[in-house]
């Protein structure tokens, strides 16, 4: 079953959604430098000598926490980059799908764009557009369904 116009749209939108979510990403993955330049400085020992200095190990954990925030960060946004451009070419299924599981956790950008991919990418049209396998088509109708009976009230004797 080949795509409909509706679907192509849908999947060019998120594609664009997901070049501008990645931006984002890229921007708010950059705040935690702000830490690693704090943790640095603590290092150096530019707060002060002595007793009044902070412990080094305090700059130390800036500068771990704040660079492990800044590469997750980045790496999410790089592969939400990639996730819309698979997504405009129609390749990369599971990838496309994980990566909008993990938008989900990005609130509330990530979230709402990771739960309109997921939505998208359960067609099974779209499915088949991604993969090249044909959705499964029922072998044999469904039975159908006996009529529904009116509740019978009981008569009040006579």
């Amino acid at each position: 079953m080949p795509l409909t116009y509706q679907d192509q749209e849908q999947l060019r939108m998120l594609s664009i959604f997901h070049y501008i979510v990645a931006a984002l990403l890229a921007m708010f993955a950059c705040i935690p430098l702000i830490h690693v330049t704090l943790g640095i400085a603590m290092l150096m020992g530019a707060f002060g000598h002595g007793a009044d200095a902070p412990p080094a190990f305090m700059g130390l954990i800036f500068v771990i926490l704040g660079g492990l925030f800044i590469v997750l960060g980045l790496t999410l946004a790089i592969c939400t980059f990639l996730a819309g451009r698979y997504l405009a070419q129609c390749k990369h299924y599971t990838f496309c799908l994980v990566v909008a599981a993990l938008c989900c956790l990005w609130m509330p950008f990530g979230t709402v764009l990771g739960v309109f991919t997921i939505i998208v990418l359960m067609r099974p049209q779209v499915k088949e557009a991604f993969t090249g396998i044909p959705a499964p088509q029922p072998t044999h109708p469904a039975a159908p369904m006996p009529p529904v009976q009116p509740p019978t009230t009981p008569q009040p004797p006579a």
